[in-house]
């Protein structure tokens, strides 16, 4: 009787596999019976169709500083994820989890310090 059951919720999973599955190959046949297909060699096919020309190489080199930017933000916004509800719960938290959050926030700053110091903070 417990084989059944345990069995059961592997046909489970493999039902909802298979349905989800299904749903795909009908929305992708569903798209292609459905979509128009005029090309135009004139406007469809070349890089933009914003309605201006596109203009030299679709290539371009992006500086690695935009990068940086993007991580030291997503690190400050964890570091504000995990603070936040530490900061809601303080009073009842004991001298261990004070001294964990610093440590935390040290490292944050070191971090923060060592990007300042190398001059990733610059914009241009």
């Amino acid at each position: 009787m417990h084989s059944v059951t345990y069995y059961g919720s592997y046909g489970v999973v493999l039902a909802v596999v298979l349905a989800g599955a299904l749903l795909v190959i009908v929305a992708f046949g569903a798209a292609r019976l459905i979509a128009p297909r005029r090309p135009n060699v004139g406007g469809k096919r070349t890089t933009y169709e914003c309605g201006i020309d596109p203009v030299g190489e679709g290539w371009s080199q992006s500086q690695v500083r935009y990068y940086v930017y993007g991580f030291l933000f997503v690190i400050f916004d964890v570091e504000s994820v995990f603070l936040f509800p530490w900061a809601r719960v303080f009073q009842t938290l004991g001298y261990q989890a004070v001294v964990s959050m610093a440590i935390f926030i040290g490292i944050l700053a070191v971090g923060l310090l060592y990007a300042w110091r190398k001059g990733v903070l610059t914009w241009a």
